[in-house]
């Protein structure tokens, strides 16, 4: 079926908490119609819901169990655990639709609804576009009698069952024995599992963000912000530096020097290594359309492939998955290791780096840092108006910015899927070139953004 999404974005459900969409009222409606959508057959279904730690996590996490529970499924939940976690539990519990209650790298004041299906994965569009029209037309005329009300459970173990899924996705009989690692845990649904996964593995670990009080999330720290870790690294003289976000599903890495490694930089140095030891499928990796050129180049020149999706993880992995391949991701730190999770799991992308620094026997901005990127430039511009990217002015520039990068760089121009910005990235060899394209453009799509 065809449908516009209005209700969900590009990952998920995301507002501000408590107005539209996602007041209680709202995500009741969102339980009632995924329960519906996901009732098939008459055994008694199951949910998984997990949380990070913002503090309407609780108003939604009571309104979505009561749809659920509304529709005759029981409810499982997880308390604040990663993004990924929830996933890996949706698989593991067997249950019939996973949850997690999160807006990801957004502050407290945002919330969302991530859903993921029986196998793990996000939905498809198409599954979205069904939820969203049985939130419009409203299900409550079917649920269930009293008698087949579902029940509700706190899982007390669920962060011990991920504890030990990360470390078993570690190399067998290697430690992070004598490794200083500062990590930073964004005070998110990570603040416990991460710092606990890297001292039982033998990492002297020096932690930040690891106390939420509901209204700290992502503030001034975590994967957005990183240079409080940065700073951290330098100053204790760490071999290793990781930011983790609030739903601890992307990373970053700084070396030694505190120097950054983004997404296409670690997806650089992971391919090579799989490649190296035949492990890599698909002869390549899967990208979005942000990653840098200098990634596409390097890939190349090894004799592997870039294969670009929209952005969003989830259209990574829905590429990776119709294609064959095991490695992709997008260069803000979501990173999909096939072999080991459905969805962008920031920790096991961590130990991942951890084994190849071990293995190494190197410094991180030495054994990291494969290859150079070409200057690259974001900018973001705030718009009201719905329709400012179909002026004749702003198609014009950015048309002229295109003809003027032709054959050394690149130009993109998109609205954003969870905010309301028109984002503009352009990368080129010359970096006063890809400058002034960014303000021409930038400067046309200000004076229609109403």
């Amino acid at each position: 079926m065809s449908y516009k999404l209005k209700l969900f974005g590009t990952d998920g459900i995301r507002g501000c908490a408590n107005s539209k969409p996602m007041t209680a009222e709202m995500v009741l409606q969102v339980g009632l119609a995924a329960g519906s959508y996901f009732t098939r057959g008459k055994h008694r279904h199951n949910v998984v819901i997990g949380k990070d730690t913002r503090l309407s996590g609780y108003m939604i996490e009571q309104a979505l169990s009561a749809g659920f529970i509304a529709m005759g499924m029981n409810v499982n939940l997880l308390g604040p655990l990663p993004t990924p976690a929830v996933a890996m539990l949706t698989r593991s519990l067997r249950a019939d639709l996973g949850v997690m209650i999160s807006a990801s790298h957004n502050l407290y004041q945002d919330n969302g609804i991530k859903l993921f299906g029986p196998d793990g994965y996000k939905l498809s569009d198409e599954a979205e576009g069904e939820i969203e029209v049985l939130v419009e037309e409203g299900v409550g005329s079917k649920a269930v009698v009293p008698e087949k009300l579902g029940r509700l459970w706190r899982m007390f173990d669920a962060q011990g069952r991920y504890i030990e899924f990360a470390k078993n996705t570690f190399p067998k009989g290697m430690t992070l024995d004598g490794l200083k690692v500062v990590i930073d845990c964004a005070h998110g649904a990570a603040y416990r599992v991460a710092t606990t996964v890297l001292r039982e593995l033998g990492a002297v670990v020096s932690a930040i963000g690891v106390n939420p009080d509901g209204t700290n999330i992502n503030l001034n720290c975590g994967s957005t912000v990183p240079e409080r870790m940065c700073d951290m690294v330098r100053r204790e003289n760490a071999d290793i530096g990781i930011a983790l976000d609030g739903d601890a599903d992307r990373v970053v890495i700084a070396d030694e020097q505190g120097h950054l490694l983004d997404g296409d930089q670690l997806m650089a140095l992971v391919a090579d290594q799989m490649h190296s030891r035949g492990q890599l499928r698909g002869a390549g990796l899967v990208a979005t359309q942000m990653s840098n050129l200098g990634l596409e180049r390097y890939l190349s020149s090894i004799g592997l492939h870039l294969a670009r999706t929209r952005i969003g993880d989830r259209y990574v992995m829905e590429h990776m998955r119709k294609h064959g391949y095991n490695l992709g991701g997008e260069q803000s730190g979501h990173i999909i290791l096939a072999d080991h999770t459905t969805t962008g799991d920031g920790l096991i992308v961590a130990l991942k780096v951890l084994s190849l620094l071990v293995e190494s026997e190197k410094p991180a901005s030495k054994a990291c840092r494969v290859f150079t990127p070409l200057p690259q430039v974001l900018r973001n511009v705030a718009y009201k108006a719905e329709n400012v990217l179909d002026h004749d002015e702003i198609r014009d520039s950015i048309a002229s910015a295109e003809r003027q990068l032709a054959g050394s760089g690149r130009l993109l121009v998109r609205r954003s899927g969870t905010e309301g910005k028109i984002r503009i990235m352009a990368e080129g060899e010359d970096e006063t070139l890809v400058r002034a394209v960014i303000d021409e453009v930038a400067g046309a799509i200000e004076q229609h953004a109403g």
